[in-house]
């Protein structure tokens, strides 16, 4: 049986695990379990424990969102997708979702919502569409 050449899409991301990609994604490079908390912290009422913060980068790195590096007795992560790559490819795990799931009913609804945006927007997503 021939592989696929299109990569398995990411998984889908629950709240929490959002947080953490975007505060990774918003780093922009290497990073700790600390500085995330501490980050993430700022803004959440009351605040999560260290170890919350760990197991979910842990898990995120378990599901290849995150690569994980250990250096001595502690480890540095960083996205293992750009946050576009991995908008791009959950959106077309999810929009072959709905066209495997609904058919043409899924295809005519994205037809309708083509037509009502402004010529800007079609040619913006025409180019996104060929790969421009």
């Amino acid at each position: 049986m021939a592989r696929s050449r299109t990569p398995k899409p990411p998984p889908v991301l629950h709240e929490l695990e959002a947080e953490i990609m975007e505060e990774v994604w918003r780093q922009g490079e290497p990073t700790t379990v600390k500085l995330v908390m501490d980050a993430l912290n700022r803004k959440a009422k009351p605040p999560r424990a260290y170890t919350t913060y760990m197991t979910v980068m842990r898990r995120l790195n378990d599901k290849g969102l995150l690569s994980r590096r250990r250096s001595g007795r502690s480890d540095t992560y960083e996205a293992a997708l750009t946050r576009e790559q991995y908008q791009d490819r959950r959106a077309g795990a999810e929009v072959r979702g709905l066209v495997d799931q609904f058919g043409d009913a899924a295809l005519a609804h994205f037809a309708r919502s083509l037509s009502s945006l402004d010529p800007a927007q079609q040619r913006r997503l025409r180019r996104l569409a060929s790969g421009e």
